[in-house]
């Protein structure tokens, strides 16, 4: 019980407490009539609901294709197709309005159609990670027999697949519809002056018109409609879940017709262009004007001004020192916490399970509301803490716990009891024991876990907002100002910013997915050694 004691208190400290606080003292019964009853919030309501009911619908259509690709064939590149997929879904979500702003033509330019499009990219490997791993098992002997008796694959498709895949594709549209509809960073980057989702409009009346109550109305009100929609999927994917016996997960074929030997590299090819444009016109913005090539965005990172003299108050080479300072700590924070969550989750029953189930509210709740709630609560005495170095790392190790709870536990949960056992059974004491069989699987997952809690930290936009202090800027902080304002050079600085996040993101998702391929296999090897 001594191990969950620090991740409760944290967990009541800087998220329970802000959460409830955020309802009790800035929503009330006028403030809730005022915000509800004005024309704008309904304009905005309405645009948040279409926008991202628009971007699920597209991803999924365009996420079926090469999930079924990836899912049932084998081709040259179909790893480094999938890697790409969740490469580019782990970006910042700054770092994709960047990249899609640097893609578009000046007729799409902050547009709605452009924020549907960076929204349809981004969640591409949600649709084809969550249905793909369905569509892998799926036995293919009643597709063959309906083919055989002259069905279409269109026919086979819509009577067979699609009815055992459905539940799939109802998790995935739902995880596409929350991350749409809660966008901050793509529509604070591509969209146009004056749109807004509920998000956007709760940090600008919060931050920017000082209409808290109101901002926590908008808050509040976004919540439950994200907790509807959790409420649908679970029940809609109970519906329409049936008992079928999933063939076991086996090597994917090699195309065999003449129509998939043209569909598949086809498919294959263009969903690859449509995952690197974005980044390869990032890219080639940040090295070029409208005068032609230039490394001037490069090589004045290291300065705030534009011209002598001329100071445009964004100094790159401090976001990226504050972005490095920050995710330093926060993955000290996460690591230390999430570890020992980890530990006592697995030895304390009950109360861990509780834990567990509490640790994951963060990542269901907004960045936004998370940093809003913090800021309300700790901006005064004696809890005035806004303006402490340590309480934005705080509010990202907040987000990142859970994924280190996850990596970590899933390992602890498969180390066998046995083995500490018999080590007692030969005179170790419980410390030792514990020391000599579960430390040594750790540090990998550990590993893994901090990995991922420093690209959280690095590519946090939402809570940020509220937290960060003027001159305390973060890299995505600094790359929304710098877009935001006119001028090539200041242009071209925020998209040199854009590539520096987006490779250092990716390369720490690569360390990620090549510490857990060597994880995995250690834990088969050793599995095979005691069968």
């Amino acid at each position: 019980m001594a191990l969950i004691g620090a991740p409760t208190i944290g967990l009541l400290l800087f998220y329970v407490w802000p959460f409830v606080n955020l309802i009790v003292e800035a929503v009330d019964i006028e403030s809730t009539r005022e915000t509800l009853g004005r024309e704008r919030t309904r304009s905005i309501i309405w645009f948040t609901t279409w926008q991202a009911v628009a971007s699920t619908l597209s991803t999924l259509v365009v996420g079926l294709a090469p999930a079924w690709v990836i899912a049932r064939f084998e081709f040259t590149g179909r790893r480094f197709l999938s890697s790409l997929l969740t490469a580019v879904f782990v970006l910042p979500t700054v770092v994709m309005g960047a990249a899609f702003l640097a893609l578009l033509p000046d007729s799409l330019d902050r547009t709605v159609w452009g924020v549907i499009g960076a929204h349809v990219v981004f969640n591409l490997a949600v649709v084809v990670r969550t249905v793909g791993a369905v569509w892998e098992h799926l036995p293919t002997d009643m597709e063959a027999a309906a083919s055989t008796l002259g069905a279409s694959p269109f026919v086979v498709f819509k009577e067979i697949t699609l009815p055992l895949i459905r539940p799939a594709l109802t998790a995935a549209a739902a995880i596409v519809f929350l991350f749409t509809f809660t966008s901050f960073g793509v529509i604070r980057v591509l969209g146009a002056p004056g749109t807004r989702t509920i998000e956007v409009e709760v940090w600008r009346r919060a931050t920017q018109l000082g209409q808290v109550d109101q901002a926590a109305v908008l808050a509040l009100l976004q919540l439950g409609v994200l907790a509807a929609v959790a409420v649908w999927s679970s029940v809609a994917a109970r519906r329409h879940s049936r008992a079928l016996e999933l063939r076991p997960l086996s090597r994917p074929q090699r195309p065999r017709t003449k129509a998939e030997r043209r569909a598949i590299p086809l498919i294959a090819g263009v969903t690859a262009v449509v995952a690197v444009a974005p980044l390869a016109a990032l890219v080639i913005s940040s090295v070029s004007s409208p005068t032609g090539w230039t490394l001037s965005g490069w090589t004045g990172l290291d300065s705030a001004e534009i011209r002598p003299g001329i100071n445009v108050g964004v100094d790159p080479v401090a976001a990226l020192t504050n972005s490095v300072q920050t995710a330093a700590w926060a993955t000290a924070f996460a690591t230390i916490i999430g570890g020992l969550a980890s530990l006592g989750i697995a030895a304390a029953g009950r109360a861990g399970r509780v834990l567990d189930a509490g640790l994951m509210l963060p990542v269901g709740t907004s960045a936004v509301t998370v940093g809003f709630g913090m800021l309300i609560t700790f901006d005064r005495s004696p809890f005035d803490w806004r303006a402490t170095w340590w309480i934005v790392p705080v509010g990202h190790a907040l987000v990142a716990v859970p994924f280190v709870v996850r990596t970590t536990l899933s390992v602890l949960r498969s180390v066998d009891n046995d083995l500490s056992a018999a080590a007692a059974t030969l005179g170790a004491s419980p410390t030792r024991a514990w020391r000599e069989v579960v430390v040594p699987h750790l540090w990998r997952p550990l590993a893994v876990g901090s990995a991922l809690a420093a690209a959280i930290s690095l590519g946090e936009f939402g809570a940020t907002s509220f937290l960060s202090r003027s001159g305390g800027e973060t890299l995505p902080i600094a790359i929304e100002q710098l877009l935001g304002r006119t001028g090539s050079l200041l242009q071209t600085k925020g998209y040199a910013l854009s590539v520096v996040l987006a490779a250092v993101t990716i390369a720490l998702v690569m360390v990620v997915d090549r510490t857990g391929d060597v994880a995995g296999a250690r834990r088969r090897e050793g599995n095979d050694g005691r069968r």
